[in-house]
This record gives structure tokens, C-alpha cells and sequence, in this order.
């Protein structure tokens, strides 16, 4: 662990941009548990477990669906500095989404790279390192989760579905416990507490369905003879 936080201390001396904030994470998280009702969490969670479960059968699917909305997102950002947001998230959505269909295997070992990287991030975050060098702690994932995307295919797939459907599944998960705390006389507040006060609390709640989606879906790989990417 001394070794990583060496090098995570030479990559944050070489860069100059700002200092990453954990706290603005948390508050969009947090922001997007207490909007979900009951019934939108429960469809949180069922598409979770189809991601975590199946999410080498939909992949491809799932990719498009990922780089559509990224460029729908860009392309509002940009079409909003020329007056045309519709203009532009509907070019950015298509221009992304269509790209990754060529690029596919590509566009896999760039998600399996993100989720590698968020990964390495919140076990630096879990295991209270250096708040200012977590961002290096991450590019650790991202370089490493990039490299074994190449090599072998199946766990990128394998990596990024299981990673998506945990956070689903969390988010949802979040949200009921919220609600049912909201109804509590008095309310009560534990998950919240937990969630911004123990540093271990949710690297633990993503890691957790990620291993075990990696472990079902490569069991449900080997079974099935008529998979292939």
C-alpha cells in the first residue's frame, strides 16, 4: 500500500488541475436516492440484477445504450452554446452510438477501463488514503482494467455489466431504505450517516454485486457453447 501511495503522489505532483472532491460524489449519489420513488427503485433494482446476471447476453445493447447517452449529454453541452441543444443531443446521441457499433470491442475495454478505475478509486477512498491523490489511485484501475480488456474480452464484458447492474441495484437499494426510514416514527437517518461518515460503506455495497456478478455471468459463459463476442 506504501508503494501505491508513492506513485499516486508522483502522478498528482505532474498533473495541475483541481483537487478531486469525494464529498461532491457522495451529494450527487445521495442527490439521485432521495429523488427515486418507491416504484423507480424497484425498476432500478430489477434492471440491476439483468445487467449483473445477463449482461454478457445484452452487452452490445448495453454499450450503445452507455455511449448514446454520453453523447447525448455532450451534444446538449455543446448544441447549448450555439442555441440548438435539441440539435445537438440528438447529433451527439447518434454520432456516439453509432460509432460504438464498428468499435465495439473498444468501446467495451473503455468501460471495462472506467469500471476498473472507479474500482481502485473507491478501494482508496475505502481504505482512507489520501483524499488528493485518489484520482491517481484511479488511473491505478483504469490503466490496469484497460490492459486486461484487451487481453481477454470476455472480462471486460464481464466487468463493466456486473459493475453497471451493482450500481443499479445499489441506487435502488439506497432508495427503499430511505423511504422506509422517511415513514419510521421518528425518521431515522442510518443510511445517510453511513454513507458520508464510514469510508468503507460504499466501495463495499459496488464491490460486492460486482464479484458476484463476475463470478455468475463467467459460470453461465462456460455453460453456454454458443457465446462468443
Amino acid at each position: 500500500m506504501e508503494h501505491l501511495t508513492i506513485l499516486a503522489q508522483a502522478a498528482a505532483r505532474s498533473s495541475s488541475g483541481p483537487v478531486f472532491r469525494v464529498q461532491t460524489v457522495l451529494d450527487s449519489l445521495w442527490g439521485q436516492v432521495t429523488t427515486l420513488s418507491w416504484l423507480q427503485a424497484v425498476i432500478a433494482i430489477s434492471f440491476g440484477v439483468l445487467y449483473l446476471l445477463y449482461g454478457w447476453r445484452i452487452f452490445r445493447a448495453v454499450v450503445v445504450i452507455c455511449f448514446g447517452l454520453v453523447g447525448l449529454f455532450v451534444g446538449i453541452k455543446i448544441g447549448a452554446r450555439f442555441g440548438s441543444e435539441i440539435l445537438g443531443g440528438i447529433a451527439g446521441l447518434a454520432i456516439l452510438a453509432g460509432a460504438s457499433i464498428p468499435l465495439m470491442r473498444w468501446a467495451v475495454s473503455l468501460l471495462g477501463a472506467i469500471a476498473g478505475g472507479i474500482i481502485t478509486g473507491g478501494l482508496w477512498y475505502a481504505f482512507e488514503l489520501p483524499e488528493k491523490y485518489l484520482p491517481a489511485g484511479a488511473l491505478i484501475g483504469i490503466i490496469a482494467g484497460g490492459m486486461i480488456s484487451f487481453i481477454v474480452f470476455k472480462i471486460a464484458v464481464m466487468l463493466f455489466t456486473s459493475f453497471g447492474g451493482g450500481i443499479l441495484i445499489i441506487t435502488g437499494l439506497l432508495a427503499l431504505v430511505y423511504r422506509y426510514e422517511g415513514i419510521q416514527n421518528p425518521p431515522t437517518t442510518t443510511v445517510k450517516t453511513m454513507l458520508y461518515n464510514s469510508h468503507w460503506f460504499l466501495p463495499a455495497l459496488l464491490l460486492a454485486p460486482t464479484l458476484i456478478g463476475i463470478i455468475v455471468q463467467n459460470k453461465f459463459i462456460k455453460s453456454s457453447k454458443s457465446w462468443s463476442v
